[in-house]
């Protein structure tokens, strides 16, 4: 089962033109992104490393240690049972899962 995208489709405002004022038969240029399309953006790219849910990476772990919480819908991962061959974290296409080295080893 896949948890649906909860995210919101972003307002596309219409943009406005400028007049190009060299003579007739110039065609308009874009504006700019107003104020809240850029905000939008930048929320959208600080947003890219959030996990979706996708399962990829369950699909490529070879020890099974990835598993999906039916009830909340997290990914969880068991740590005493993964061995830290970093297939999940190459597979996975949002980024969200990182490879850090354990302290005291």
């Amino acid at each position: 089962m896949v948890k649906t995208c909860d995210k919101p489709e972003p307002l596309k405002e219409k943009r406005s033109h400028l007049e190009l004022k060299r003579g007739k038969g110039y065609s308009s240029i874009e504006a700019g992104l107003q104020e809240k399309e850029a905000i939008e953006a930048a929320r959208n790219c600080f947003s890219l490393r959030n996990c979706s849910s996708c399962e990829i990476c369950s699909l490529f772990c070879p020890e099974l240690c990835i598993t999906k919480n039916e009830t909340t819908g997290d990914v969880l991962i068991d740590l005493d049972y993964c061995k830290g061959c970093g297939l999940c974290a190459f597979v996975c296409p949002k980024g969200a899962i990182r490879m850090v080295l354990e302290e005291g080893i």
